[in-house]
């Protein structure tokens, strides 16, 4: 089950959530139908709906989702968390949980074919966010994909988690090591001591608070230049977001959608 919130936190999110929704509805933002009915998770790990209207847009509604971009996008170099060049004119931001099946199927399915064709021309960076939802375990699994990024073995440990669906004492510390040593990681006395650093306690509260600040609930959740996309969606509909983004940053220039950070 999911950890749950302080009262404090779910105020935040309640009203970011309100914020959010608010915007979305006025700007009908297309984060594409679902083909299964749904592919995001709740706190239930259940497939929630998505809108698919076309945007209209004025300079505002704009302006709000180029600073959500700012307060995002963090663009750090050498981040061990993200692939991709530091100013590509779009970033793609998820918060995911390592229990969560929908975040597995989008690493699987949707993440190699966005590097593929948009990370690798250099349009595109992603950025991963550990927003643990389901517990304990999911923490710990969090914990070590940090820790492998401290070895600089973040994406192939991360992948390895995804590679199927894991849960509960598939996420015991032994099976995280064994799963570390397999995706590369050297130095396993090491990884087993950042598992439980302190600065693995930093790095996880900060992408927990950046995802309750903004009213994040369930995972996976994206933002792409600032704007949300709910769930696993259809590749095509992450293509689609990617590709609009990249126009709109040619048009509208760095400034406009935070690769000035």
């Amino acid at each position: 089950m999911p950890t749950p919130a302080s009262p404090t936190r779910k105020l935040a999110a309640i009203g970011a959530v309100l914020a959010l929704v608010v915007a979305v509805i006025a700007i009908g933002i297309a984060v594409g139908r679902s083909v299964e009915g749904g592919r995001g998770t709740t706190g239930a790990d259940e497939p929630e709906a998505a809108a698919s209207v076309d945007p209209q847009e004025d300079a505002a509604q704009q302006k709000m989702f180029d600073d959500l971009a700012r307060r995002t996008s963090r663009r750090a170099d050498g981040d061990p968390l993200a692939v991709g060049k530091k100013d590509a004119p779009v970033i793609l931001v998820e918060y995911a949980d390592y229990q969560c099946s929908f975040c597995g199927r989008f690493t699987r399915d949707t993440q190699p074919e966005l590097i593929k064709k948009y990370v690798d021309a250099g349009t595109l960076r992603i950025e991963f966010r550990n927003f643990t939802v389901f517990g304990a375990d999911s923490e710990r699994a969090a914990r070590a994909s940090w820790a492998a990024g401290q070895q600089g073995k973040f994406w192939q440990l991360h992948d390895a988690l995804y590679a199927k669906t894991r849960k509960g004492t598939a996420l015991a510390e032994d099976k995280l090591v064994d799963l570390a040593r397999a995706s590369g990681v050297a130095d396993l006395e090491k990884f087993r001591t950042d598992m439980k650093s302190a600065g693995a306690d930093r790095a996880l509260k900060k992408d927990q608070d950046e995802g309750y600040q903004l009213g994040v609930q369930s995972t996976p959740s994206f933002l792409i230049n600032g704007r949300p996309v709910a769930g696993a969606q259809p590749t095509e509909v992450f293509a689609q977001a990617v590709e609009a983004a990249a126009a709109r940053a040619a048009k509208n220039g760095p400034a406009a959608n935070g690769a000035d950070r």
